[in-house]
C-alpha cells in the first residue's frame, strides 16, 4: 500500500439561600465545557470535512499529539481519509497481537490445533505397563485439568491397571524461559503465567500459579489416573521423552480459529505468548519467542508491509521493546481484509464495540455499536484501537505518553471510531 503518496464554579446553599436548579445546571455545564478543549466544546457540524472532524475526535487533554499516531483508510478504494504520524514509531500495547494472529493464520491455517500428547516409555505386559508414561505439551493455552482426565480414561480403556514406572511432564517443545524479552519485572505472574509447553488449566491449577507447569501437570496426571483405577508406582518428574517413545493417546486444543478469539478479543497475555512460541517451533524447529518472532516479521515482509518503525519482539506487546506504526498496522489489516481465506477467522477474533471481549463496556450506543470490530491495547505509557468500522474502513490509532491518560486515550479514540461509523 502507498500512503506515503497520497474554571471553576462554585454554588453556595445556606439556609434560605437557594439559587434556582436551572442557574446550578448551568454553572455546572460551564465548568464541563470549561474544562474541555476548544475542539471538543466545539465540535464541527457534520457537514464539516471528514479529516476536520477526525482531528477535532482526536483533539483531548493529556495525550500528546507528537507521541501519538492515527490513519484511516476506505477500504473499497484505498484512499487515505486521516494520517497523522502514520510511520512514527510506538509502542503498540495489545495491538502487537494482531501482528501474531495474522502470522498465525497465514502459516497454520484457522482450522490448526495444538496437541498434547500421552507417550509410553517401555511396553505393556498384561494390564501392566512396563515403563514410565510421559505428557508431552506443545503449549496448547487451554490444556485443562479435564483434558488429562479424558487421557486417564484412556489409559483406562487400554485395559492398563497398574503403571510401574513414572509419570514425565514434558515442556522441551519450548526452551525453560518464563518471560519474554523487555518485560517489566512485574508482569511475571501478574499479567502472564510462567511460559511452558506444559501449563495447566492457564497455569493456574486449582486456582494457584504453578512455577513449575511440567511437574504440576504430573503431578495432577498421577491423581488423575489413581482416580480412574490405575496405579503408579513411580513418583511424578520432569523429563524429555524419548525418540522410541509411542503415542497411547492424544488430546487437541479447540481450532486456532478459537484461540485467536482467547488471544484477541480477551486479550490473553499468556495464549499469545504460548502461541508464539507455538509457531517457532514448527515453523524453524526453535520454540523461543525470538524464532516466533522471526516468523511473525517474515510473514508480515512478504505480505508487504512496511518495516520502517516496526520491532517484534513478544507476541502479547508486553515487552518495552516492541514498536510498531499506525502505517503497518492499517496495511496488516487491509491484508487480512483482502484474503479471502483470512478475513472471516482475522474479523471474528476482534472484539465487537458494546458487544463483546475488551470493548463489551465501550461504545454501547450510537453508530458505532457493533460495527466496530478491534484489537484495543492498554499499558502505563500505551494506548491503541485499531481495526475496521463495518465493511467500509479500516483504522489505527497509537497513542505513547508518560505519564498517559487511559480515560482520554480512550476518549479520543471512540470519538474518532464514531466519526467514521456515522459516515
Amino acid at each position: 500500500m502507498g500512503y506515503r503518496g497520497r474554571v471553576r464554579a462554585s454554588a453556595t446553599t445556606h439556609g434560605t439561600d437557594l439559587r434556582p436548579r436551572r442557574l446550578l445546571a448551568a454553572s455546572v455545564l460551564a465548568l464541563l465545557l470549561g474544562s474541555m478543549p476548544a475542539n471538543a466544546a466545539e465540535r464541527p457540524p457534520q457537514s464539516a470535512p471528514l479529516p476536520t472532524r477526525l482531528a477535532s475526535a482526536l483533539a483531548v487533554p493529556h495525550v500528546d499529539h507528537a507521541r501519538s499516531a492515527a490513519l484511516a483508510v476506505d477500504l473499497r478504494t484505498g484512499r487515505v481519509l486521516f494520517a497523522r504520524n502514520p510511520t512514527l514509531s510506538l509502542a503498540p500495547a495489545s495491538t502487537e497481537k494482531l501482528t501474531l494472529s495474522f502470522a498465525l493464520l497465514k502459516t497454520l491455517g484457522p482450522a490448526y490445533r495444538v496437541r498434547t500428547s500421552l507417550l509410553g516409555e517401555g511396553a505393556r505386559d498384561g494390564a501392566v505397563w512396563r515403563g514410565s508414561l510421559v505428557l508431552r505439551g506443545q503449549g496448547d493455552p487451554t490444556l485443562s485439568t479435564v483434558s488429562l482426565r479424558r487421557l486417564a480414561r484412556r489409559v483406562r480403556a487400554l485395559g492398563i491397571r497398574r503403571v510401574s514406572g513414572a509419570i514425565v511432564g514434558d515442556e522441551s517443545f519450548f526452551d525453560a524461559r518464563r518471560t519474554a524479552p523487555g518485560w517489566k519485572a512485574s508482569y511475571y505472574i501478574r499479567e502472564s503465567e510462567p511460559l511452558s509447553a506444559l501449563a495447566l488449566d492457564h497455569g493456574r491449577p486449582g486456582g494457584s500459579v504453578s512455577t513449575r507447569p511440567a511437574l504440576t501437570a504430573a503431578v495432577v496426571f498421577r491423581s488423575l489416573l489413581r482416580a480412574e483405577g490405575v496405579a503408579v508406582t513411580g513418583p511424578p518428574a520432569v523429563g524429555v521423552a524419548r525418540e522410541s517413545s509411542a503415542e497411547l493417546a492424544a488430546t487437541a486444543s479447540p481450532p486456532l480459529l478459537d484461540l485467536l478469539r482467547l488471544v484477541n478479543r480477551e486479550s490473553d497475555n499468556f495464549a499469545a505468548e504460548l502461541l508464539l512460541k507455538h509457531l517457532g517451533a514448527v515453523s524453524f524447529g526453535q520454540g523461543t519467542t525470538g524464532a516466533g518472532a522471526a516468523v511473525v516479521r517474515r510473514v508480515l515482509v512478504a505480505s508487504g508491509v512496511h518495516q520502517r518503525g516496526v520491532r517484534i519482539v513478544d507476541g502479547s506487546g508486553l515487552s518495552l521493546l516492541d514498536r510498531l506504526t499506525a502505517e503497518a498496522l492499517v496495511e496488516l489489516l487491509t491484508a487480512a481484509w483482502a484474503d479471502p481465506l483470512l478475513r472471516g477467522s482475522f474479523l471474528t477474533s476482534l472484539a465487537v464495540a458494546g458487544r463483546n471481549g475488551t470493548l463489551r463496556h465501550r461504545l454501547r450506543r450510537g453508530p458505532a455499536a457493533g460495527q466496530v470490530f478491534a484489537k484495543t491495547g492498554t499499558t502505563s505509557r500505551a494506548s491503541a484501537l485499531s481495526g475496521y468500522v463495518g465493511g467500509r474502513y479500516v483504522f489505527a490509532v497509537l497513542q505513547n505518553g508518560s505519564p498517559l491518560s487511559a480515560w482520554w486515550c480512550r476518549t479520543a479514540q471512540d470519538r474518532f471510531v464514531t466519526v467514521l461509523a456515522s459516515q
